[in-house]
């Protein structure tokens, strides 16, 4: 079984599922088959909730602070399960919950999920990669054609739920697009991080 729990740069993650609904051109499970500790995050079949559970209990928090829901997939498309051990995780062992996101979880779903995020987790990051619908289609090729105001009305969204929200790029984008992306942040009130690409 592929690794559910797994740490990079002093953070640890959970892997949930390898189900995405996007195939962005920079995605780093394209490149290789683990980041981090993870010997692999390649599932060879879905997780279930008592796996995930079961990992999530082997693991030792000890000078963690934090889990991101964030691996070789969208956590959202698994989202009963996220839903579910990310409560746990809460109720158990008192940490903060993150959730790395496509901010494509409303579509994929066909309702809004974001009140039953909040009640789970503390904090969100949604990838925004692009300045322009196009460039978003291009870039993050994803399973929908009305994905990019999707995923700004999502993150508007979770800016009111959430104690903490972001948007994120990676740094490889043209200084114009950067500042475009930053001007999409802050008309919402929304921080934007710049993630180095690695």
């Amino acid at each position: 079984m592929a690794d559910i729990l797994y740490t990079y740069k002093n953070q640890v993650y959970a892997n949930i599922t390898n189900r995405c609904d996007c195939s962005c051109t920079f995605c780093v499970r394209s490149l290789k088959d683990s980041v981090g500790d993870s010997e692999t995050l390649w599932h060879k079949t879905e997780p279930t909730l008592e796996e995930i559970l079961a990992a999530i209990d082997a693991f030792d928090f000890t000078g963690y602070d934090e889990l991101v829901f964030c691996g070789y997939g969208e956590p959202t498309c698994a989202l009963d399960n996220l839903l579910a051990s990310a409560a746990y995780v809460k109720e158990k062992y008192h940490i903060s919950i993150r959730l790395n996101t496509n901010g494509l979880g409303n579509l994929y779903h066909k309702r809004n999920i974001i009140p039953e995020l909040a009640q789970v987790i503390d904090s969100i990051s949604i990838s925004l990669n692009a300045p322009t619908a196009e460039k978003y289609q291009a870039v993050t090729r994803p399973q929908f054609e009305n994905a990019y105001p999707a995923l700004l009305e999502f993150a508007s969204l979770a800016n009111a739920s959430f104690k903490h929200t972001q948007l994120s790029i990676v740094d490889v984008l043209p200084a114009d697009e950067i500042s475009a992306c930053q001007k999409i942040a802050d008309e919402r009130g929304i921080y934007l991080k710049i993630r180095k690409y690695s």
